[in-house]
């Protein structure tokens, strides 16, 4: 993998993050939006901080694209699970979330074994393809 495939995988991570720590802070001041006044989302979207989310969503989504076009999802997911670690940081020291000892020991054992599991080749190789049997291979056994 080249420098450039790892910017792309860390892209992830903080679009991601960013871009649901700005949507979190929007909802704060819009509050709760029930099914049945769906107009409230709508007008949610007039809120600066949802706009910047749903902008870092958008890089995001291009950063995953990008990603998913030079290595196998079971790849990709894996290794863009800082974005835990991130998350937690933002939540507790930009929204001010309380982050338990126990929900840290969780990212903790999450990012450990989705790097466990991230380990190997980016790219799932196709098997090979099995040599045809001709008359005379199946004469010289």
């Amino acid at each position: 993998m080249t420098p450039r495939k790892y910017i792309v995988l860390l892209s992830i991570a903080v679009f991601g993050s960013i871009g649901d720590s700005f949507l979190a802070r929007g909802m704060k001041d819009v509050g709760a939006i029930d099914v049945h006044h769906l107009v409230h989302l709508f007008s949610a979207l007039a809120n600066p901080w949802i706009i910047f989310g749903i902008f870092s969503l958008l890089g995001f989504m291009s950063s995953y694209m990008t990603a998913l076009s030079f290595a196998d999802l079971t790849y990709v997911l894996p290794a863009t699970s800082i974005g835990y670690v991130f998350m937690a940081l933002l939540g507790h020291f930009w929204l001010h979330e309380h982050v338990s000892p126990q929900r840290w020991a969780g990212i903790v054992l999450v990012t450990v074994g989705v790097g466990l599991v991230a380990g190997g080749q980016h790219r799932t190789e196709d098997p090979p393809m099995p040599v045809p049997v001709t008359k005379s291979m199946q004469e010289q056994v």
